[in-house]
C-alpha cells in the first residue's frame, strides 16, 4: 500500500511538473504583457495580469489566448482601461488577434505594433495624433478597425504590403488630405468606412478595388464617384461631388474589367453593350472633328504655301496632334492655310496644338512629316521676389576678396565667407567649387529659384545669388552660433556645454526642418547631406537647416559612406529617399545623446562607429545613463533621455520601411518637449536633483 503511495505521489509531481512546463510563456512575450500592464496603470480589471514576472499562458490572464508558450490573441476591449497600451509589443512575434477598443487610453499609439497581427482593433480609445506608419509593414494584416479616435492629419500609410486587408474602419476621426494613391494595392478589401473625417480629393483610386461597401459620407471629397463603384453598397453624402454625368473616358481607354462584365450583364434587350457605347463617343468625336475643321475654314482666310514664324509673346508648347479643341488665334500673326492649329494658355505657358494638312501625295513625306512627340520649350521657374541677384564686385567688397580672414567654412560644395555690408548686416555666402556646377548657368538658376521656394523657420533662408564669369555663389542669412557640430564636437573656451533641453529643443527643431522638405514641400525634397555640420545654431540655440535643396549637385557620398554615417541603402546602392535622411537625422540625435562624433578612428574598433556601437545599448537603461554626453555631468531627466533613445532607435534601424516618417518623429519629439515644460527639476543618474531653469525648451 505504501509503495503504491509513492507511486501516485511520483505521478503527481512528474504530471505538474509537465503541466508547469507546457504552460511556461516564451520570456519576451511576458515581458511585453508585463510592460502593457504597467503602461496601463496596472488596472485591477485584468486578473491574473502582474507587472513583472508570471505566467500569462500557464495561468489565468483576463482577455489573454495562447498556443503552446507564445501568445496569439488580446481580447481586453471595453475595461476602462486608461494610459497607454505598452511600447515593447513588437515583441509579441506570435499575436495574431489584439483588440483594446472602447477604452479609455488617449495620447498617440505606439510605433512598433506586433507585426504579424491580423485583426487589429483600436477603435473608440480617445487616441490622437497620425495613425502609426508600422501598421504599413503588418503584411498579414485582414481586419483593421480605428475608427472613432481623435486620429488626424494626412493618412501616411503605405498600403503597398497590405494585400491581405479585407475590411478596414476608419470613421470618425479627423484625417485630412487626399487619399493616397497605395491604396490602390489593396486587392483583398471588400468593406472600407471612412466617413466623417476631412478627407479631399478624389476616390478615383478605389475604383479598381473589389469593395462590396464604401462608406465615404461626410468628408470633402470632390469630383465624381467611378462608375465601378455606383453598384455596391455606397454611402456617399456629404460630400462636393461634381455635378451632371462624368466625362468619357478618351478614345483607346480599356474598360475597366469590373464595369465591363457588369455592362455585359445589364446588355439586352433595352440595353446597350460596352460596344455600343465606344462607337457612339467614336461618333461624336468624328462629328465634333469636321464641326470644327469648318470653323477654322471660315475663320481663316490667309493664303500661304508655307508655315511662316509665327511670333508668339508667351513662352509656348508645340503639340503635334490629331485633336480637335476649340481654336484661338489671338497671337498667331500667320498660319499655313490648311493646318488646324489650336491654342490655349495654361499657368502662363501658350499651347499650340497643330493638325497637320491632308497629305500632299505630289510632295515627299518628308516635307510635311510632323512628328508625334511634343516639343516643348518652357519658361523657367521663377525666382522669388525676396532674393536679391548680386554683382561679383559686390561680394568682393563684401568679404574683403574673399579672405581668408572672413572663411567660416568649407564643405563638400565649397568655401562660405562672411560678408560685412554698409548698413552692418551680415550674411553667408557660398561660393560653389567650380567642379560642382561647371558653367551650367541654367541649372545654377533651376536651383536658385527651388531654394527660393522654400520658407520655414528651421530652414536657412536664401537671400541672393551671383552667376557671373563661370562663378555661382549663394547668400544665406548668417548665424553666428555656427553648427551643431562644432559645439558638439570643438572644444573652445567661449563655447559652453548644450543643456539637456537645449538638445531636445535643436532636435526637434530639425526634426520640423526635415519634415517641411519631406511632407510639405511639392514634390518632397530629399536633403541627402543631414549631418550635424549643416544644422546652424542662431543666437537663441534655435536649429536652422542649411544646404536645402542642393541635392542635385552634391558630390558622390563615398566619405559618408566610409565613415557609416547614412543609411546602409545608400552604402549598398548610392540611392536616398526620404526614409534615408530619417536615418542621418537618428545619427544627429545621437550626436546629441552621447556628444561623440559619428565616426571616430582615435576610439578603440568597437567603438569606432556612433551607430554600431551605440544602438544595441539604447534600451538598457544602465547603459544608456553610461553613454550620455559626460559634459553633461548627469544633468538629465531619466524618463526624457529614455524617450529621446527610443526615437532613435526606430529612425535608425536597418530597414528603411521601418522607419517611421518624419510626421511621427516630430509628434514624438512634441510630447517629450510638453512633459520637459511640465517640470522644472532635472535628475540625473546619480540621483541628486537640481535646479534647471536657466534653459527651457521652447
Amino acid at each position: 500500500m505504501m509503495e503504491q503511495c509513492r507511486l501516485l505521489v511520483i505521478c503527481t509531481l512528474i504530471f505538474s511538473s509537465i503541466s508547469f512546463i507546457n504552460g511556461d510563456t516564451d520570456p519576451n512575450d511576458a515581458s511585453a504583457l508585463n510592460g502593457m500592464f504597467t503602461s496601463m496603470n496596472s488596472p485591477s480589471q485584468l486578473t491574473g495580469w502582474t507587472s513583472s514576472g508570471g505566467d500569462p499562458c500557464g495561468q489565468s490572464w483576463k482577455g489573454v489566448s495562447c498556443s503552446g508558450s507564445k501568445v496569439t490573441k488580446i481580447k481586453i476591449s471595453s475595461l476602462g482601461l486608461t494610459g497607454s497600451i505598452g511600447y515593447s509589443l513588437q515583441n509579441l512575434k506570435s499575436l495574431t488577434d489584439f483588440d483594446v477598443s472602447n477604452n479609455n487610453f488617449g495620447g498617440t499609439v505606439p510605433y512598433n505594433l506586433p507585426e504579424n497581427v491580423k485583426r487589429l482593433n483600436l477603435a473608440s480609445c480617445n487616441f490622437n495624433g497620425p495613425i502609426p506608419f508600422s501598421i504599413s509593414t503588418m503584411k498579414s494584416l485582414e481586419e483593421l478597425d480605428l475608427s472613432h479616435n481623435q486620429f488626424n492629419g494626412q493618412l501616411g500609410l503605405d498600403f503597398s504590403q497590405l494585400s491581405s486587408l479585407s475590411t478596414m474602419d476608419l470613421s470618425g476621426n479627423a484625417l485630412t488630405g487626399n487619399l493616397p494613391t497605395s491604396m490602390n494595392s489593396l486587392t483583398s478589401l471588400t468593406s472600407l468606412n471612412l466617413e466623417n473625417n476631412q478627407f479631399t480629393g478624389t476616390i478615383d483610386v478605389l475604383a479598381d478595388l473589389p469593395l462590396e461597401t464604401l462608406n465615404v459620407a461626410n468628408n470633402h471629397f470632390t469630383g465624381w464617384v467611378p462608375q465601378q463603384l455606383e453598384n455596391i453598397d455606397l454611402q456617399k453624402g456629404g460630400n462636393s461631388w461634381s455635378s451632371g454625368p462624368a466625362p468619357p473616358a478618351p478614345p483607346g481607354t480599356p474598360i475597366h474589367k469590373k464595369f465591363a462584365k457588369k455592362s455585359s450583364q445589364s446588355s439586352g434587350a433595352g440595353g446597350i453593350s460596352a460596344g455600343g457605347i465606344v462607337g457612339i463617343i467614336l461618333a461624336v468625336i468624328v462629328v465634333l472633328a469636321i464641326l470644327g475643321f469648318v470653323i477654322f475654314k471660315r475663320r481663316l482666310r490667309r493664303p500661304s504655301r508655307d508655315i511662316e514664324k509665327t511670333e508668339i509673346s508667351k513662352p509656348f508648347v508645340v503639340v503635334a496632334s490629331n485633336d480637335v479643341q476649340e481654336p484661338v488665334f489671338a497671337e498667331l500673326k500667320t498660319v499655313h492655310s490648311s493646318s488646324s492649329i489650336n491654342t490655349k494658355s495654361v499657368d502662363g505657358v501658350l499651347i499650340l496644338n497643330i493638325k497637320p494638312p491632308p497629305q500632299d501625295l505630289r510632295k515627299s513625306s518628308a516635307e510635311d512629316d510632323f512628328s508625334n512627340k511634343p516639343i516643348v520649350t518652357k519658361a523657367p521657374k521663377p525666382v522669388s521676389d525676396n532674393v536679391k541677384s548680386f554683382s561679383i564686385a559686390d561680394l568682393q567688397m563684401v568679404t574683403d576678396s574673399f579672405s581668408s580672414e572672413n572663411l567660416i567654412g568649407e564643405g563638400s560644395l565649397g568655401r562660405v565667407y562672411r560678408a560685412h555690408f554698409d548698413d552692418g548686416k551680415v550674411l553667408a555666402v557660398k561660393k560653389l567649387n567650380t567642379s560642382v556646377i561647371g558653367n551650367r548657368s541654367e541649372d545654377f538658376m533651376e536651383i536658385v529659384a527651388s531654394i527660393s521656394q522654400l520658407h520655414h523657420s528651421n530652414v536657412t533662408k536664401l537671400v541672393g545669388y551671383c552667376s557671373e564669369h563661370g562663378q555661382h555663389l549663394l547668400i544665406y542669412e548668417f548665424h553666428k552660433d555656427g553648427s551643431l557640430h562644432d559645439f558638439l564636437h570643438l572644444e573652445d573656451e567661449y563655447t559652453k556645454p548644450l543643456p539637456w533641453n537645449t538638445r531636445v529643443k535643436i532636435a526637434l527643431g530639425s526634426a520640423r526642418a526635415l519634415e517641411y522638405l519631406h511632407e510639405n514641400c511639392s514634390p518632397s525634397v530629399v536633403h541627402q547631406n543631414f549631418k550635424s555640420e549643416n544644422i546652424l545654431l542662431d543666437g537663441e540655440l534655435n536649429p536652422h537647416l542649411s544646404d536645402c535643396g542642393l541635392a542635385r549637385i552634391l558630390p558622390d557620398s563615398s566619405q559618408a559612406i566610409n565613415h557609416n554615417a547614412c543609411a546602409p541603402e545608400v552604402a549598398d546602392s548610392g540611392l536616398y529617399t526620404l526614409k534615408s535622411d530619417v536615418y542621418s537625422f537618428g545619427v544627429v540625435m545621437l550626436e546629441l545623446l552621447t556628444g561623440r562624433k559619428p565616426f571616430d578612428s582615435s576610439r578603440t574598433r568597437a567603438e569606432q562607429s556612433l551607430v554600431r556601437w551605440a544602438t544595441p545599448q539604447l534600451h538598457d537603461i544602465d547603459a544608456l545613463t553610461k553613454m550620455v554626453d559626460p559634459s553633461l555631468e548627469g544633468l538629465f531627466p531619466v524618463k526624457s533621455l529614455s524617450r529621446f533613445a527610443d526615437v532613435i532607435a526606430l529612425c535608425v534601424q536597418p530597414e528603411p520601411e521601418f522607419r517611421p516618417p518624419m510626421s511621427e518623429v516630430v509628434e514624438s519629439l512634441v510630447h517629450l518637449v510638453q512633459r520637459a515644460n511640465m517640470s522644472k527639476r532635472t535628475v540625473g543618474n546619480a540621483g541628486r536633483e537640481s535646479s534647471d531653469t536657466t534653459d527651457s525648451v521652447n
